[in-house]
């Protein structure tokens, strides 16, 4: 393997600009078919095989007009007013009835059917009202000249008014065209009354910013460290250069994709994420490897260059490997909006590794001997050799103290674990956000004034067991089951298909959409047949709460198993590469101990609130659902990233024939300086992302940032070694029977230094 990168370095460093024209045609056409195409992004989180999706699937073919998104708005009137008094009423009155004429939103009468609906639905009324009577609403119709005005609730007080509406479409689906229209609408209360409008939660849009003001800061952040580590400009310009190409090519052609495939809008933040990281550290391995060989061997530059990306580079494309192999290990669990985010993140690494391997050689042939200027040649001349080092007083400190280190890591790292055991998953909703925010101030108005429950409406669907038009009283009796389950405030009729074979049902809860009451509110209508007793029905939830449940429910379900699968086949991986048993097992125990902390921490910041003003919330709530996965698979990647870089200098020590602790120390000692600036150069990288204020995106960068801070410094630079030292030669053991069976990647490049020596004799 390190023959074939030698020679791909060596042809991109003497045909440099062959290779250039190469990655800027990609560039061009990527361009192109972006600025053709535009770029289709959608926020859906779809997990196929839920109760919830299946619902929805049936109401798109046999019901569509009642299978879109729900938005509301609120209207609020000043103190002392009523919302619906005489000077506000009719102005109200004319802006709800102008959104029920847009084409993406459904009036009630279209929910009743064709085939006597309209007569079902006002029976219904009728007999409801002694049901309505018991239930616990704390609201009054809109009512104007005599006309309820369907889908508006009056708070108590008259001061505020909650106007909800069905639409074809989901919401995350809308256009910013529609969004912007509905708004528009809405607003114009506010011109002839003197009330104020405010859209909720669904209706804020899901656009999410990329490039912003944030990540360059955490750029700029890599590039004094990049400064720092290769004390050249020149030098450290070269790793940016190479990631921010990966990332364009990545990124780039998932925006290029975007309307060939449905991409979730979270898709291209995650690659951007990875892929800066990954493109800045792998080019920054191969460089540092070059002017170390320049420094050390006096080799030119030609050369040098050739060799470490024969070396290093090969060390680069079994560190990508492992990365895109934790990615596509969520691809086994079936999860769509997962496996495109997984997909597209592997795709930008690869691209990393592919830009690291021929793109940089390439430029460093233009840069030729510039790479190390004759000041710092003569400063590496004339510094005392024989001095240790920082890094090396550093290792020999771990080694003398190896098991209190080990055991002092271990309650570290278990103390931080601890809030693991109150971790809450779920989809973030306005409860979360910050105060300051539309989505938590009309989410704090509408719990205040009518009830937290109406932020977590659940849509039920039923359907005769044999196939018929639903019996009218059969209807009334599913109501009146629910209505007296306890966690119900209110059960509203919503309507019935052409043929009447689907009705459904609007439930408003209790609780909250992340508390556990509805949770179980939603397990129970599911599964207990008291709710459908003394009818011929078979009932369905969906709607966007019970959504966000099945994915959280559906996530914890897999975690496991994606665990499994990315532990087993990076172990595998780490076996080939480093030829022994106790090395890939040690890495795993390593990760698993880091992995644990960082999910505590994140539990600790954005759940409990610890320290929340330093990443810019003020709110506690749930994890996002899919942070275990994601960050578990992106982690373990990125950590065995660390892994190979450090234990292969290690191991590159022993075949020269270092033994023991020898070796570890000067692998170590090589390795340390440029492993720790790597893992400063993701950190900044990933920081960026947490000042957004987009919450799912600030969640993600924070527990990569801090898992990467965990992992880097304190498991692979002292439980690393301090484990290595403690098992001696010991680590690098290998059954006989298995040495032969697996490969000889040659990793560290010594079969590729025979082979050239041979050739200079």
């Amino acid at each position: 393997m390190s023959k074939l990168f030698y020679r791909i370095g060596k042809t991109a460093y003497n045909k440099p600009w062959a290779f250039i024209a190469s990655w800027v045609l990609i560039l061009g056409i990527i361009i192109t078919a972006i600025v053709t195409n535009g770029v289709s992004m959608t926020s859906e989180t779809r997990i196929d095989g839920t109760e919830a999706q299946e619902v929805l699937d049936q109401l798109a073919e046999d019901f569509p007009v009642a299978s879109g998104g729900q938005g509301s708005f609120i209207f609020e009137a000043p103190k002392g007013e009523q919302v619906d008094g005489q000077a506000n009423a009719a102005s109200l009155a004319s802006v709800i009835n102008s959104i029920y004429e847009l084409d993406f939103v459904v009036n009630p009468v279209e929910l009743v059917g064709e085939n006597g609906g309209m007569a079902k639905l006002q029976e219904l009324q009728s007999q409801l009202g002694q049901m309505q009577q018991q239930s616990e609403t704390s609201y009054r119709p809109f009512v104007v000249n005599e006309t309820p005005i369907p889908g508006v609730k009056i708070s108590e007080d008259g001061n505020i008014a909650l106007f909800s509406f069905q639409m074809t479409e989901k919401a995350e689906n809308l256009s910013a065209d529609q969004l912007d229209e509905l708004k528009n609408l809405a607003s114009t209360v506010e011109e002839d009354t003197s009330l104020n409008a405010l859209s909720t939660g669904t209706l804020q849009g899901t656009d999410i910013p990329i490039g912003g003001t944030h990540e360059i800061i955490g750029l700029i952040v890599a590039g004094i460290v990049l400064v720092v580590t290769l004390g050249s400009l020149i030098a450290a310009g070269l790793p940016l250069i190479v990631a921010l190409v990966g990332v364009g090519v990545g990124v780039g052609g998932t925006f290029a994709m975007s309307n060939l495939f449905e991409i979730n809008s979270l898709t291209p933040v995650l690659a951007l994420m990875v892929g800066l990281a990954v493109g800045i550290d792998y080019a920054l391995f191969i460089v540092n490897r070059q002017r170390k060989m320049i420094f050390e061997e006096n080799l030119p530059a030609r050369e040098a260059a050739a060799r470490a990306v024969g070396t290093a580079g090969s060390a680069v494309f079994f560190a990508g490997l492992t990365v895109i192999i934790a990615l596509c290990g969520l691809l086994v669990i079936g999860i769509s909006f997962l496996s495109g985010m997984a997909l597209v993140a592997s795709m930008t690494v690869f691209i990393d590794v592919l830009v690291a391997l021929t793109l940089l050689p390439a430029i460093l042939g233009l840069v030729g001997e510039r790479i190390v200027s004759k000041k710092a040649r003569k400063k590496h001349n004339t510094k005392d050799k024989d001095k240790p080092t920082f890094a090396n007083k550093w290792i020999n400190g771990i080694i003398k103290l190896r098991w209190p280190v080990v055991a002092l890591i271990i309650v570290i790292l278990g103390t931080l674990t601890i809030p693991v055991s109150d971790m809450n998953l779920g989809m973030p909703s306005g409860a979360s956000a910050n105060k300051e925010t539309p989505q938590r101030q009309s989410y704090d108005i509408i719990s205040e004034s009518f009830g937290e429950g109406y932020n977590s409406t659940l849509l039920l669907v039923a359907e005769d067991k044999d196939g018929n038009a639903i019996d009218i009283q059969e209807y009334l009796q599913l109501l009146s089951n629910i209505n007296e389950l306890d966690r119900t405030v209110e059960v509203s009729p919503g309507g019935f298909n052409d043929d009447g074979t689907i009705g459904i049902v609007s439930i408003t809860p209790t609780a909250g959409p992340t508390d556990e009451e509805t949770h179980d509110l939603v397990e129970y209508l599911r599964t207990n047949d008291a709710v459908v007793e003394n009818t011929n029905l078979e009932i369905g939830v969906s709607g966007l709460t019970a959504i966000n449940i099945d994915i959280s429910d559906n996530l914890a379900d897999v975690f496991p198993i994606y665990i499994g699968i990315i532990v087993l086949l990076s172990l595998l991986i780490l076996l080939i590469v480093f030829r022994s048993v106790i090395v890939p097992i040690k890495a795993t125990v390593g990760f698993l101990l880091s992995i644990m902390a960082t999910f505590g921490v994140t539990t600790a910041v954005f759940q409990w609130n610890w320290f929340g003003s330093l990443v810019g919330i003020d709110t506690g709530g749930p994890l996002l659902s899919f942070i275990p996965i994601m960050v578990t698979g992106i982690l373990y990647g990125l950590a065995m990233d660390y892994q190979v870089f450090l234990v292969s200098s290690m191991r590159e020590a022993y075949i020269h024939g270092q033994k023991g602790d020898k070796a570890v120390v000067n692998g170590y000692t090589i390795a340390s300086r440029v492993v720790v600036a790597a893992a400063l150069i993701m950190v900044s990288v990933f920081s960026g992302f947490i000042f957004t204020d987009d919450i799912m995106i600030k969640q993600i960068g924070f527990a990569l940032a801090f898992g990467i801070l965990i992992d880097a410094f304190l498991i692979r630079m002292v439980f690393v070694p301090a484990v290595m030292s403690i098992f001696g030669d010991k680590v690098w053991w290998l059954p006989k029977w298995l040495d032969k069976i697996l490969p000889n990647l040659d990793i560290e490049g010594e079969k590729l230094t025979q082979e050239l020596e041979k050739e200079n004799r």
